[in-house]
């Protein structure tokens, strides 16, 4: 029964909306709300596939609630059909150009409102399935760049908020060019693919964040840890990759390892994202030039930790 999607009905009539409940429920979890209000509140907290909300209700009617369920982020997305008695082709245009994706008609029809509900329950499952494969590497599993793009600048808000230390790191697979040339392309895939459920293992809280940034290199961010804490954990990642004993090519070192640099910062309105995202490479670069295998961190004072 969890597993069924859920369908908001939003009608001042406690008739109207029992009689739609009654033809949907058999094949969704129905919640019912009766002012615009407890509408919204409902949206915004209750991950529905589609809301079913009556044109006609008192204080604010269906049209203005629309346009609020349009404006707040995490509404914006849910499919609206409209209900009304009004077969009125202007009140159906005003609708559809505010954001509806329908209209039913009272008195309903229950294998129309069921074959309606039915296809727009579909495509909206269909467009969230296309939205999170677009987010995602198909070959690691993990966040993809345009996941990463969409999420980095919302968490350094965030730490500007809440005044609260954000780090932000880079890695790599070292000499991976030269791994590559020796084992072939699919070996190299298999490599990027340890390394980055060692990423994720080591970074699984729920404010933790790691994706694939392109080729064999990874971004992370960390909230809330203190410089110290937040680079030990990437030593973790560092000395777990070098842990898997995966043998290297010949010149480039025994076992696969990577490098990581990063920065800490408790970041102020105004600092810039993307300044301290280029400390973070320019920690990786250190980190290569001191030997590989390592992690160089940096804190708000463009300190290098020390080991």
């Amino acid at each position: 029964m969890g597993s069924r999607e859920k369908i908001l009905i939003i009608d001042d009539s406690s008739v109207q909306a029992d009689m739609l409940r009654m033809i949907l429920e058999s094949d969704y979890d129905i919640t019912v709300a009766h002012t615009a209000g407890a509408g919204l509140h409902h949206a915004k907290v209750g991950n529905f596939s589609l809301v079913l909300l009556d044109v006609i209700m008192p204080g604010m009617d269906g049209f203005g609630l629309l346009c609020k369920l349009q404006e707040e982020v995490v509404t914006k997305h849910i499919p609206v059909i409209l209900i009304t008695s009004l077969r009125d082709a202007e009140y159906e245009e005003r609708g559809l150009v505010l954001g509806a994706v329908d209209y039913i008609t009272k008195p309903y029809q229950p294998p129309i409102v069921r074959a309606r509900v039915n296809t727009h329950v579909k495509l909206y499952r269909y467009r969230s399935q296309l939205e999170h494969q677009s987010m995602v590497d198909p070959m690691t599993g993990l966040p993809n760049r345009r996941s990463y793009d969409l999420t980095c600048h919302g968490k350094w808000q965030e730490a500007i908020r809440f005044r609260q230390p954000i780090s932000l790191c880079m890695f790599d697979i070292d000499r991976f060019k030269a791994y590559n040339d020796t084992f072939g392309h699919p070996a190299g895939d298999a490599v990027i693919c340890s390394v980055a459920q060692m990423a994720a293992t080591h970074l699984r809280r729920s404010t933790d964040f790691v994706a694939r940034y392109g080729g064999e290199e990874f971004v992370a961010i960390v909230m809330g840890n203190s410089a110290k804490s937040a680079a030990n954990q990437l030593k973790q990642i560092c000395k777990a990759v070098e842990n898997l004993h995966i043998p290297h090519a010949p010149k480039a070192g025994q076992w696969v390892t990577v490098s990581i640099g990063g920065v800490t910062v408790v970041p102020e309105m105004g600092d810039s994202y993307d300044t301290y995202l280029k400390i973070a490479d320019t920690m990786l670069y250190d980190a290569k030039r001191f030997g590989r295998n390592q992690v160089v961190w940096s804190t708000t004072h463009m300190e290098e930790l020390e080991d």
